[in-house]
């Protein structure tokens, strides 16, 4: 689990094509001060599993699935990443809760600065609208954000000029692509709801979330 606070930008080294899955190295030093073979880390929203790490870099395995339903598809030797070590019992909770798995790839639309932030419209697939809310939590490649106002199709986000500055979406431009989590209570209190209509109704009612 994760909060969605950026701990550091790492920068891919290298990656290697072995077909069906791809072995990403990424350089990073925070994440790396306690890092162990195994533990999780999340890139750009999405978690992955330390397979090796000398300190300086560290190696992951992405598998297809991974890379047909996220925006680490097509990444390249150099790009930025946002990275963020799985949460601990005894680290604040600044964000949200955050799985690190990835519900769908948006696209920036629009972004409008102001003096002191800016306003971006992101891009999302249809079936996650119900999950946003204005002023609930959306993860945007691993960054905890709030929504500012959700539509059908995109919705909203302020970036404050800490976040513009420490994360991958200060330089996000239209057409980018990006990774979306919605907020895992939605979804639970969503299934929770049909089995409880179907237990009062006596007829199945089948959602609609997408695995």
């Amino acid at each position: 689990m994760f909060t969605g606070i950026v701990e550091e930008l790492g920068t891919v080294s290298a990656v290697e094509d072995q077909g069906d899955a791809i072995r990403l190295t990424v350089a990073a030093t925070t994440v790396l001060s306690d890092a162990g073979l195994g533990d999780s880390i999340s890139v750009n929203g999405c978690c992955l599993t330390v397979v090796s790490h000398d300190g300086v870099e560290w190696t992951a395995d992405v598998m297809q699935e991974t890379l047909d339903k996220t925006s680490l598809q097509g990444v390249r030797p150099g790009d930025r990443v946002n990275l963020e070590r799985a949460v601990t019992a005894d680290k604040r909770l600044g964000g949200h809760i955050v799985q690190g798995h990835v519900d769908g790839v948006g696209h920036v639309v629009s972004r409008t600065t102001s003096e002191h932030w800016e306003v971006v419209e992101i891009s999302m697939p249809p079936q996650l609208s119900r999950y946003l809310v204005a002023k609930g939590s959306i993860t945007v490649d691993g960054v905890s954000l709030t929504v500012v106002e959700a539509g059908e199709e995109t919705f909203t986000v302020s970036l404050i000029p800490e976040t513009l500055a420490r994360t991958t979406l200060g330089s996000r431009q239209p057409g980018d692509r990006v990774n979306l989590e919605v907020d895992i209570i939605a979804k639970h209190v969503e299934r929770l709801l049909a089995a409880y209509q179907q237990t009062s109704t006596g007829h199945p009612q089948h959602s609609k979330e997408q695995s």
